[in-house]
């Protein structure tokens, strides 16, 4: 701990400034300014503890080194805090900007003060890194002769192929989009992540010796019995990729998307592809539209976020939970994620957030081509009573709307191809099960992320997949030397 009363010096918490909206609205580049300087950050790093029981932990399921690191930025050891950090993450540069940090919820200083600026520490030690040439491939001291497959290329796809690479496999990844980088490719906007970001990683890897195979549907163009005649081991990452959907009276009517229909094509565009019209507007396009979001989270903040860019009239964005609080609710303690209200960059840039109300049923109109199209909604307020959300009587309104986006939220793994065919076994929530070494009932077939927890944060698919990589190991070599942030005793729990 190099300065004891650091969080006594610099009791205010600092974060790299963000963009004026008017100007960031103008391009999908992130939204923050580009440089932090070193000597912020580390007196923010210098505000860390060293707690002799280090809360952060806790909230961080990679099992990250926090106080470790930050200790060695407030020193300026840039070379020996990066190497702490890859200890444990293999992607810091995704979950630095990507993940909510329950690190930092977990901090003890947050107790009574503004927690440490744990997450930015991490990200700005990351890209130093790459600027400094220190990110660079790790070569296996030798190769097993044994070929495994890893089906996605999400976090935990991507964490796993990796791992298990450095281990001395063959490893070959397969994605059916066209580029890898699974939801954080198509599903994260630029604005979040700019996808140059992906790219530098997946060069490291490819160095490695990471084999990527892109425009594979796995179940279909290669089939479940060939990928376990041709592959050792197979590690299943797929994704929670099954949208909740809202069935109710108006559904079927045009201008009703999910979530995942509408912001990949932003992407898209952005990575060059030939997918505007002559007026610059993707197939699905917010211009000029009254647009109402349906989900408060993350995915709804991104689908508000493109709608400001695409350049909407106006925005709603419906949640059907209550407003939160403004500090940390008393349901969610120290040093739980704490249930409160928080305004992301996209909500910033305008729109407006609407609390309590359910949306029951989509009105339409006939277009000029005579399509029957989304003119609005009727919806009321809501109030939980017993367990359950009841009507507002009194409180029915109706909203235009032009475009409508879901943002519900992912129920689960695609099952009818692969999953099926594989004829792996599910949990009582749909999700694949897998026992206390990440392991199906198929023999050599693993799980790991979203396909087998269902939908849930970046921190976990990575953990997880670096978890799984290290129970593949075992089984292939009968022993390991691959770290498994999660213990089987967690796996069982869950």
């Amino acid at each position: 701990m190099a300065d004891p009363q650091g969080f006594l010096k610099h009791t205010s918490r600092e974060l790299p400034t963000r963009r004026p909206v008017e100007l960031r609205l103008l391009d999908w580049k992130e939204v923050y300014e580009d440089k932090f300087s070193h000597d912020t950050l580390q007196k923010q790093a210098s505000r860390c503890m060293d707690c002799g029981i280090p809360f952060c932990h806790q909230g961080c399921p990679l099992g990250n080194l926090i106080p470790e690191w930050n200790d060695l930025v407030y020193k300026g050891a840039w070379r020996e805090g990066i190497d702490r950090l890859h200890a444990t993450n293999n992607f810091p540069e995704f979950t630095g900007r990507l993940c909510p940090a329950p690190c930092e919820a977990s901090c003890v200083l947050g107790i009574n003060q503004q927690p440490v600026t744990i997450k930015q520490v991490e990200v700005e030690l990351v890209e130093n890194a790459f600027d400094e040439g220190w990110v660079t491939p790790v070569y296996p001291t030798r190769l097993t002769g044994k070929k495994i497959a890893v089906v996605g290329s999400g976090p935990a796809g991507l964490a796993a192929a990796q791992q298990l690479t450095r281990a001395g496999h063959t490893v070959t990844v397969f994605e059916r989009e066209d580029r890898i980088g699974g939801l954080m490719r198509y599903g994260i906007p630029e604005f979040k992540m700019e996808k140059s970001v992906i790219d530098r990683r997946l060069a490291q890897m490819e160095a490695e010796g990471t084999i990527f195979k892109t425009s594979v549907n796995v179940g279909v163009d290669i089939t479940a019995e060939q990928l376990r005649e041709q592959y050792d081991a197979v590690v299943l990452a797929g994704g929670a990729t099954i949208a909740r959907d809202l069935p109710i009276p108006g559904r079927e009517l045009d201008g009703i998307h999910q979530a995942m229909e509408f912001l990949p094509w932003a992407n898209r565009a952005q990575l060059g592809d030939d997918v505007l019209d002559e007026n610059g507007l993707p197939p699905i396009h917010a211009k000029g539209k009254k647009v109402v979001i349906i989900g408060g989270g993350d995915t709804g903040a991104d689908c508000l976020g493109t709608s400001h860019r695409h350049g909407a009239e106006s925005v709603h964005q419906f949640e059907i939970m209550p407003r939160p609080p403004e500090e940390r609710a008393g349901s969610t303690p120290w040093p739980t994620y704490p249930l409160m209200y928080r305004v992301s960059s996209a909500h910033e840039e305008g729109g407006e957030r609407v609390f309590s109300v359910n949306t029951e049923r989509f009105v339409g109109r006939k277009d000029e081509q005579g399509r029957d199209v989304v003119a609005g909604l009727e919806a009321h307020e809501v109030k939980m009573a017993n367990g359950r959300f009841e009507k507002v009587e009194g409180t029915d309104f109706t909203l235009e709307a032009d475009l409508v986006l879901l943002a519900m939220g992912f129920v689960g793994p695609q099952k009818p191809g692969l999953l099926t065919d594989l004829g792996v076994g599910y949990d009582g929530r749909g999700n694949v099960q897998r026992d206390k070494n990440w392991a199906t009932n198929i023999p050599g077939v693993y799980v790991a992320g979203d396909m087998g927890r269902g939908q849930s944060l970046i921190v976990w698919a990575i953990a997880e997949g670096r978890a799984a990589a290290a129970a593949v190991d075992q089984y292939l070599e009968g022993e390991t030397a691959l770290p498994a942030p999660i213990p089987p005793s967690a796996v069982a729990q869950r």
